[in-house]
C-alpha cells in the first residue's frame, strides 16, 4: 500500500507538470481527492501542532472522545458513545466504544485515553509533549484522568469549566496511538497513527501528505479510496492547479478568484460563516504601541472597509475585536468597529508624541485563514504612511512566521499578522490576551497585552455553566478589549472552497476544520 500511493503521487505531480501547460493532460486519479492547501503542514501530532492547515489532516485520521455534528458546534459521539456530568460538574465520565482500533492495529481503550491526556498534561510523563505553544492549555482544568474499567474512563476538573466538552470536540482533544508515540518518540508527527476514516500512508516534504481509505472504520469506510493533501504556498499556483485539473479541492481561495470559479460550471464555490478573527497585533510591552493611544490610532487610520471590500472582495467583514459574531450569544453588537479617520489618527500620534514612528512589521506570505496577507500588509502599511508612521515590512514563509511570532514580539518586531478559527467564545481571548498567557508563560499572547479586569472576566466565564451570564462576561471582554486596542480589528472571514464538479457531499464547517469522511467523487 505504501508504494503504491507513493506512485500514485508521483504520477499526479507529473500530470500536473503537464496539465499547467496544457490543462487536458492533467487529471487527478480516480475516486482519490486531491487537496491544495496554503502550506506545509508543521506536524501531524494534533497535541503540538497549533495551526489550522495541520488540523484540517488530522481530523480526518483521527478521532476524538466526541465531535461536532457536521455542520453546527452541537456535541455527538465518537470514540465515546456516551457520558454523564457530576451535579457539581467536576466530575465527566465516558463510556467507550467497542472493539475500535488504531491504525496499528492496537487497542482503543481506557488506558489509551488516559496515556493522551497525562502526556499532555504532565511533565513527568516519558512521552510529555506538547510543543513550544501548547494548546494544552484547553485541558488545564483537568486534575486526574483514572481508567475505571477498560472501557469506562472518568476526568476529575479542579473547577468547573465551561467549554471543557467542546474542547474536547477540537482537534486538540484527537486520540493518537500510544504504542506509535512510544516507537516514533519526538518524530511521531510524522508518522501519525489514530483511529479516524483514513490511514496515514507517506508525507514527502513539500510535495505530499497522503491517506488512505480506514476500511475497518468504526463509523463506516468512507467512499473515497484516499485523500491527497498538496501544499501549494503561492495563490496563483493554486489557482492554476485548480484551473489545470491537478487538485480537486482548492482551500483558501484568493478573493479575486472567487468570482471566476462561481461563474465557471465545472467548479463548486461552498461557503460557510465561522467564527473566524483575522487582526495585527501590537506590542504593548516595548515601542511605541506600548501607548494605548498609538494602539488606538492605528486602529483609527487603517480602512478596515476598504480591505475587506476591495482586498478580500466581499469575502470578510470588518471586526469589532476579539470575539467573532458567528458567537451571537457571546457578542455585543452595540461594540461597533474603528470607524476610518485618519485626523483622529493623527491627533492619537501627537498628543502621544509618536509622530513619524518606525514601526517594523511582521507579515506571512500564506497560512491557515490568514486572507490574502501579503497585499492586506500593504494596504495596511499604506494607511499607516498616510497617517504618517514609517513601516517596515519583513515577509515570512508560514512556519517560519510562526516559530517568530509565537514566542513574542518584544525584540523583534512592533506589528504581526494574525488569524484564530476557534469553536469556543473563550479560546482565542484566553489564549492570547491574559496576562498568563504572555509567551514566557506558555501562552499566545504575543502581543504582551495586560488589564486585569479583563484577566479576572476571562476566568470567571471559563467558570459558569449558565450561558447567559458567560455571554455577558464576554461582552464585557469586547469592550474593555475594544477599547485598549492590544490589535489592529481588521476581519472577520466568511470561509470559502472550491471543488470541481466530480466532488459531492463536501461542506466547510464551522470550526474550519475539513471533515471529509462522507465525500464522494465521482
Amino acid at each position: 500500500m505504501h508504494r503504491k500511493w507513493r506512485a500514485v503521487a508521483s504520477l499526479l505531480l507529473a500530470a500536473t507538470a503537464l496539465g499547467l501547460a496544457s490543462p487536458s493532460l492533467a487529471q487527478t486519479p480516480p475516486n482519490v481527492l486531491v487537496v491544495g492547501q496554503i502550506a506545509e503542514p508543521a506536524s501531524l501530532d494534533p497535541h503540538v501542532s497549533t495551526a489550522a492547515n495541520d488540523f484540517r489532516i488530522a481530523v480526518n485520521v483521527y478521532d476524538g472522545l466526541v465531535r461536532n455534528t457536521p455542520g453546527t458546534f452541537d456535541i455527538e459521539p465518537a470514540l465515546a458513545t456516551e457520558w454523564a456530568i457530576s451535579e457539581d460538574g467536576l466530575e465527566y465520565t465516558f463510556s467507550l466504544r467497542k472493539d475500535v482500533t488504531f491504525h496499528d492495529g492496537t487497542p482503543f481503550n481506557a488506558e489509551a485515553v488516559k496515556f493522551n491526556f497525562d502526556r499532555m498534561l504532565k511533565e513527568d510523563h516519558p512521552f510529555h509533549s506538547t510543543g513550544p505553544f501548547p494548546l494544552s492549555f484547553f485541558f488545564s482544568s483537568i486534575k486526574s484522568v483514572d481508567v475505571v474499567d477498560d472501557l469506562t474512563v472518568r476526568f476529575t476538573l479542579n473547577e468547573p469549566y465551561a467549554p471543557f466538552m467542546s474542547n474536547l470536540a477540537s482537534p486538540t482533544g484527537l486520540i493518537v496511538s500510544p504504542a506509535a508515540v512510544e516507537q516514533y518518540g519526538k518524530d511521531f508527527g510524522r508518522h501519525p497513527v489514530g483511529t479516524g476514516p483514513f490511514k496515514f500512508e507517506e508525507w514527502q516534504s513539500n510535495t505530499s501528505v497522503v491517506a488512505s481509505r480506514n476500511e475497518a472504520y468504526w463509523d463506516g469506510a468512507p467512499p473515497l479510496e484516499a485523500v491527497i493533501f498538496r501544499p501549494i504556498t503561492d495563490a496563483n499556483t493554486r489557482v492554476a492547479e485548480m484551473l489545470s485539473g491537478g487538485i480537486d479541492v482548492l482551500l483558501e481561495t484568493p478573493p479575486d478568484n472567487v468570482k471566476q470559479f462561481r461563474d465557471n460550471a465545472g467548479f463548486q464555490v461552498v461557503e460557510a460563516v465561522g467564527p473566524h478573527v483575522w487582526y495585527v497585533m501590537l506590542n504593548a510591552k516595548e515601542g511605541p504601541f506600548a501607548d494605548k493611544r498609538v494602539r488606538q490610532a492605528v486602529n483609527y487610520a487603517v480602512n478596515k472597509q476598504s480591505l475587506v471590500t476591495d482586498v478580500l472582495q466581499g469575502t470578510a467583514d470588518v471586526s469589532a475585536g476579539p470575539i467573532p459574531p458567528a458567537f451571537n450569544w457571546a457578542y455585543d453588537e452595540s461594540v461597533e468597529p474603528y470607524p476610518y479617520d485618519p485626523e483622529k489618527a493623527k491627533a492619537l500620534l501627537a498628543e502621544a508624541g509618536a509622530e513619524g514612528a518606525k514601526l517594523t512589521f511582521l507579515v506571512t506570505e500564506g497560512g491557515s485563514g490568514m486572507l490574502d496577507p501579503v497585499p492586506m500588509g500593504t494596504a495596511i502599511q499604506a494607511d499607516l504612511a498616510a497617517v504618517g508612521l514609517d513601516v517596515e515590512i519583513k515577509t515570512y514563509e508560514w512556519n517560519t512566521f510562526l516559530s517568530e511570532v509565537n514566542p513574542g514580539l518584544a525584540g523583534k518586531g512592533d506589528m504581526a499578522e494574525m488569524a484564530w478559527m476557534t469553536s469556543d467564545p473563550d479560546t482565542l481571548p484566553f489564549l492570547t490576551l491574559r496576562t498568563e498567557a504572555w509567551p514566557d508563560k506558555g501562552g499566545f499572547n504575543s502581543s504582551y497585552y495586560s488589564n486585569p479586569d479583563v484577566d479576572a472576566l476571562l476566568d470567571k466565564a471559563r467558570l459558569s455553566t449558565d450561558p447567559a451570564e458567560r455571554g455577558a462576561l464576554y461582552r464585557e471582554v469586547q469592550a474593555i478589549t475594544h477599547e485598549d486596542a492590544p490589535w489592529l480589528f481588521v476581519a472577520n472571514w466568511k470561509q470559502n472552497a472550491v471543488v470541481t464538479s466530480a466532488v459531492g457531499e463536501f461542506e466547510l464547517q464551522p470550526d474550519f476544520s475539513l471533515i471529509l469522511r462522507d465525500v464522494v467523487k465521482q
